[in-house]
């Protein structure tokens, strides 16, 4: 499996009441997909995964796989506080068709070097189904280093790195690295150009929710040597990605998704909800 294109980690629209948005939900995966992105990815952190009940998540993966299923690639994200919990997970995604898996470390728990290897290891075991690793130190406290890419990309299940850390050095190491069949996606949605000059050729990007068209025309452009107009589009949409990137994250690509044309309802707790005055100098983007 080749990763080529913009991938959508989707945001999970929630009614007024809180509960799961399964017609919005059919909605937003249908306009993706006409907005030519390649992938889409289900229960990733953008969807808050961390809140959906067990019914829930299995809800969410069958809807987006019963309207893309052939489509676009269907990505699942399948973290768990244990690797046995990831397995599971991942087991489940395999029987409703999807294709790849994304996976941070497990949280929490902190495992060194060689308890991260062995979790990836053993879930690439566990299925058929290719991985993406997801380096986000940010979120789970610790790093994928260097020399654990260096070996898991050695493993013919697991096929690439989404790049989170917003290092850029450490991303420029690995996107010179002479990796064979093993992908360095670009994770950082303030970064892009940046990662495409130097070779990466996807894009996993939450703020694709807001943005997707400009994204894959933005992704486009890098593949046909068109550095100006990707600047460009770079220039357009960087205010409204550097308000994300600067907090708020998740409620911020609910509240713009679709550049604040279709209302996929608040984040759930833990996250709170965005003060009258950040809504309205988000929204401002748009306008």
């Amino acid at each position: 499996m080749k990763l080529h294109g913009i991938y959508v980690p989707l945001v999970t629209p929630f009614k007024e009441d809180g509960s799961l948005d399964i017609a919005t939900l059919e909605q937003l995966t249908e306009q993706f997909i006409a907005k030519g992105v390649a992938g889409l990815v289900a229960c990733g952190t953008t969807g808050e995964y961390y809140t959906l009940t067990e019914e829930e998540r299995e809800a969410v993966l069958t809807t987006v796989a019963k309207i893309a299923k052939g489509r676009v690639t269907l990505i699942a994200g399948i973290n768990d506080l244990s690797t046995a919990g990831t397995v599971k997970r991942a087991k489940e995604a395999a029987a409703l068709g999807y294709e790849a898996f994304m996976l941070a470390p497990p949280a929490y728990s902190l495992p060194d070097q060689a308890g991260l290897i062995a979790h990836y290891e053993t879930v690439a075991e566990a299925t058929d189904i290719p991985i993406i690793m997801y380096n986000f130190p940010a979120r789970v406290g610790i790093e994928i280093e260097y020399e654990s890419v260096l070996h898991l990309a050695k493993n013919p299940k697991i096929i690439g790195l989404k790049e989170s850390s917003g290092d850029f050095s450490r991303a420029l190491r690995l996107l010179q690295t002479p990796f064979e069949d093993f992908e360095i996606v670009c994770g950082c949605d303030d970064q892009p150009v940046d990662f495409f000059f130097w070779g990466s050729k996807s894009w996993i990007a939450g703020a694709g929710n807001v943005f997707p068209e400009e994204q894959v025309t933005l992704f486009n452009a890098t593949q046909k040597g068109d550095w100006d107009l990707a600047r460009n589009i770079m220039k357009e949409i960087y205010p409204a990605i550097h308000s994300m990137e600067s907090g708020n994250y998740n409620q911020k690509a609910k509240l713009g998704c679709l550049k604040a044309t279709l209302s996929v309802g608040k984040v759930r707790l833990p996250l709170s909800d965005l003060s009258d005055e950040e809504r309205d100098a988000f929204l401002a983007f748009f306008r």
